[in-house]
C-alpha cells in the first residue's frame, strides 16, 4: 500500500495533472484507492481538504473520499516512535515550534510504521540536516526504516499510463 502526502496531490494538479485537463489521472487514483493500493491517512486527507481550491473540493467528493482515505486511527506509541526516532524529538532542545515545523509528516511515518508493506510517497527528497524541526519526510522515514518513494515511482510501479 502507498501512502500519499499531500504535496503529492498538490503538485500533481498544480503541475503535471491538472483536474479539469487531465480527469484520467484523477480517476486513476480513485480506482487505486478502491483497491486499496493507495491511501491517504485522515491528518494527510485534512491538509489537503481543508483548502478551498478545486483540489479540496475534488478529494471531498464521496468517491475520492470513500476511495483514499485510510480507513485507521493514528496509534498514538508509533507517533511517538515518528518523532522520537525520525524527528528527534527526545532532544531536550526539541521545543514546540520544532514540533510545528514537523507538521502531520509524524502521523504520515507512523502509518508507515503499522506494516512494512506500506510505503510513504512524497515530494520532499532527502536532506540531512541538523536542525531540529527541519528533518525532511524521506530522512525521517529512513531513520524509522519505513519504505518511501516518490510519486513517479509509484505511478510506475502501479503502471500508470493515459491510454
Amino acid at each position: 500500500m502507498y501512502l500519499i502526502d499531500a504535496n503529492v496531490l498538490i503538485t500533481a494538479k498544480n503541475t503535471y495533472y491538472p483536474l479539469e485537463h487531465i480527469p484520467q489521472f484523477w480517476d486513476w487514483l480513485i480506482e487505486q484507492g478502491e483497491s486499496n493500493a493507495i491511501k491517504m491517512p485522515r491528518e494527510i486527507y485534512d491538509e489537503v481538504a481543508g483548502g478551498t481550491d478545486d483540489l479540496a473540493n475534488w478529494i471531498k467528493s464521496p468517491d475520492a473520499k470513500n476511495a483514499l482515505l485510510l480507513d485507521e486511527e493514528a496509534d498514538l506509541a508509533l507517533v511517538r516512535k515518528a518523532l522520537r526516532d525520525g524527528y528527534q524529538s527526545n532532544d531536550p532542545n526539541f521545543t514546540d515550534s520544532e514540533l510545528i515545523k514537523v507538521g502531520r509528516d509524524a502521523f504520515l511515518v507512523s502509518y508507515g510504521l503499522v506494516d512494512s508493506g506500506r510505503t510513504v510517497v512524497t515530494k520532499e527528497v532527502t536532506k540531512r540536516t541538523k536542525r531540529l524541526g527541519a528533518t525532511r519526510l524521506p530522512d525521517a522515514c529512513d531513520d524509522c526504516e519505513v519504505r518511501w518513494c516518490d510519486d513517479f515511482k509509484m505511478y510506475r510501479a502501479l503502471d500508470f499510463n493515459l491510454r
